[in-house]
């Protein structure tokens, strides 16, 4: 099979625990690349803590894309334009405010480049490690949510989250749900996911679902994994997700997207 796009998580997928791409990943990709392969990134991040790495990777110059926010936004990595934009509605928010109260976890959703939440919480502070967005708290999340914003992140120790990742789901069935930290639970629109955006981008492109990979290793890849022609594991998946996949590679700190290029597509 000749892939034509390889479709990548980043956070514990392309990039290592120190949020690094290593250097044979990159020479890969742009390897990859040069093959006239699209490699698109496909990630729970914001934008703009997306951007930096698609500049590395030399996606600007390969006319390729940005999946962010779980697959909320698509992006044109050469000139930022937005393909696609899906929101939560502020009363969506609410009721998620609503719920996290009851469950007593932390919530954080994303306004005008910003982290917003009433709390403080070491999880909190991860995530603005990850996306080098500045914190905004405020003393009443619901006056400071003025407008829809593109998702919500509940946030809590890992086996509690994953108790109320089940009780999300019932509970609102209406939203699309997925851990993509064992402490980061989010929720977007209905029918929002990475895979929903990632058939919209292939049909752009005339890309046929047989003619992608996608790498990942967490909850919110799997709808991707199992959309994709071939849908491959890093080797630190989620332990539960492990036998969803096609295949598995090495893990996030040795160089397991490098051997996906290697392996499917210059061999």
């Amino acid at each position: 099979m000749q892939y034509k796009m390889l479709v990548l998580d980043m956070d514990d997928t392309l990039l290592t625990d120190d949020h690094k791409i290593s250097d044979l990943n990159k020479k890969m990709l742009l390897e990859a690349q040069a093959k006239g392969v699209y490699v698109v990134l496909a990630s729970g991040r914001p934008t703009s803590a997306m951007t930096a790495y698609a500049k590395e990777l030399e996606l600007h110059l390969n006319d390729s894309y940005i999946i962010s926010f779980n697959g909320a936004i698509i992006s044109s990595a050469k000139d930022d334009v937005v393909l696609f934009e899906q929101t939560l509605t502020q009363e969506q928010i609410f009721e998620l405010y609503d719920y996290s109260i009851k469950m007593k976890t932390h919530i954080i959703t994303y306004l005008d480049g910003a982290i917003i939440s009433e709390t403080d919480s070491e999880f909190i502070e991860i995530e603005k490690e990850i996306t080098k967005l500045p914190h905004v708290k405020v003393a009443n999340f619901k006056d400071a949510v003025y407008k829809p914003a593109v998702k919500c992140i509940l946030l809590a120790e890992p086996d509690y989250l994953k108790q109320v990742e089940k009780d999300l789901k019932l509970a609102m069935p209406h939203l699309s749900v997925a851990m993509s930290k064992p402490f980061f639970l989010e929720a977007a629109q209905n029918g929002i996911d990475k895979a929903a955006s990632l058939k919209l981008l292939a049909e752009k492109l005339n890309i046929l679902k047989s003619e992608i990979i996608a790498v990942g290793n967490a909850g919110n890849d799997l709808t991707m994994i199992e959309y994709a022609g071939l849908g491959v594991w890093v080797d630190n998946v989620t332990p539960e997700l492990r036998d969803r996949a096609n295949a598995i590679v090495a893990s996030n700190n040795d160089d397991g997207v490098a051997e996906v290029v290697q392996r499917y597509i210059l061999n």
